[in-house]
């Protein structure tokens, strides 16, 4: 029987709100039923929860209230195995509040509220809104109920109804036609309310999502973006290969096709590390190859984040490979590359940086007892944010508060080491 206000579903009899449903549950058996009924397959990938005001990554409390279970956790786990870390309205890997430590925590965050700014954000919101606290917390609901529901593969999208292809920063069309290039539209407010303001200025030419398949058709691409082996760019198209292992030697670097040594020794990104006696910590091989036509390459990082003995959930990020001879610090800080942006005149110089990096990296601090994960990422020089190109082609000024430069990224899917 229907409960007032509600309608049948329409595959398999199941109860759904009127107009669909804001709890997840409902969504995934309308998937399972979906596959039950007609064979195919699907997966959901949620949006960058930046803007979710702490509903996106739940650890206690479902959507509905009830304490979070072994149904959500498993539920969540099969479909939405993969995330989107970066795209229009702002870049969800981290914020400087969760991660004080990184430096590099504060890129193009969006924190003043939910979509419409009605509701403002507040710092316990945050925990609960970006891909390495997700991360970090799944861990500890692993631990708790037997599964992670934050094991997720991460991918990049645009998020922009133009259907362009356009998140570069020098050919950026914005989020819908209302801000297609045009003098007025870094002025636009893109929200306004009595909470704050968002304008146009701030939007980001973001993401893009690579896959590795093992052939350019439909089915290896999905085949690929099941088994997390993506990453995610925010618009840069760098290419790069992460694996984990236990046998990498800095010799494997010594080859112009690293991912033979890569599928030969270890697991690709999105894969799971397998508990080996006696082998000590487990090693990484990573490498990155700038974007042909972009901008040269800052650095490597790999991003660690476990569990220890009391359920608390701990970070650490590493410098593992950058260009130049800088040197790192006595607390492992890697001095800034420099910045050759030339902001009056739309441009940047490849004087600094280098054409790829490459490293094979240890964790120095692995405890074989404890859960974690570790995921690469690629920083960029400094380049020009779009607001400066479009300020040199439209022969306007800046506006106050506007970021003009900015270090593109990439973001790999995560490799997991469970005891």
């Amino acid at each position: 029987m229907d409960l007032p206000g509600w309608r049948l579903h329409p595959l398999k009899g199941t109860q759904t709100p009127p107009f669909g449903s804001p709890n997840p549950l409902d969504l995934y058996q309308y998937l399972e039923d979906y596959e039950s009924m007609t064979g195919g397959q699907v997966l959901a990938i949620a949006h960058n929860g930046n803007l979710s005001n702490g509903i996106m990554f739940p650890v206690d409390a479902q959507y509905d209230g009830r304490k979070l279970d072994k149904k959500y956790v498993e539920a969540r786990a099969k479909w939405e195995p993969l995330y989107e870390i970066t795209q229009i309205k702002g870049d969800g890997e981290a914020h400087p509040f969760l991660s004080p430590d990184d430096e590099f925590a504060d890129y193009e965050n969006w924190d003043k509220g939910n979509l419409d700014l009605s509701i403002p954000k507040t710092e316990d919101m945050l925990q609960y809104e970006y891909a390495r606290e997700a991360l970090k917390n799944g861990l500890v609901l692993e631990q708790r109920l037997g599964t992670n529901p934050y094991k997720f593969g991460l991918v990049g999208a645009t998020d922009s109804h133009t259907s362009l292809t356009t998140p570069e920063e020098d050919n950026y069309f914005g989020k819908h036609t209302g801000y297609e290039p045009s003098p007025e539209r870094m002025t636009h407010p893109f929200m306004k309310t009595e909470h704050g303001e968002l304008f146009a200025w701030q939007q980001v030419a973001s993401g893009l999502q690579a896959v590795y398949s093992r052939e350019n058709t439909r089915e290896s691409i999905w085949d690929a973006m099941e088994r997390k082996e993506t990453y995610a760019t925010t618009g840069t198209r760098m290419m790069v290969r992460f694996f984990g292992g236990w046998e990498f030697e800095e010799s494997d670097l010594n080859n112009r096709q690293p991912a033979f040594i890569g599928y030969d020794k270890g697991v690709p990104m999105g894969g799971d590390l397998k508990p080996t006696n006696g082998a000590g910590a487990p090693n990484f091989m990573v490498y990155a190859l700038r974007d042909p036509v972009g901008a040269n390459l800052d650095r490597i990082q790999i991003v660690k984040g476990w569990t220890d003995k009391s359920g608390e959930t701990h970070e650490k990020v590493y410098n593992v490979a950058w260009s130049g001879e800088r040197k790192p610090d006595n607390r492992g800080k890697l001095p800034a590359v420099g910045n050759t942006v030339d902001v009056a005149n739309a441009n940047w110089t490849n004087t600094i940086g280098a054409s790829e990096l490459a490293a094979i990296w240890q964790d120095p601090d692995f405890d074989p007892k404890q859960r974690a994960f570790y995921y690469a990422r690629v920083l960029e020089i400094p380049t020009p944010r779009w607001v400066v190109y479009d300020a040199f082609r439209f022969g306007i000024d800046i506006p106050d508060g506007a970021t003009t430069t900015g270090q593109e990224r990439a973001y790999t899917s995560p490799i997991w080491y469970t005891p």
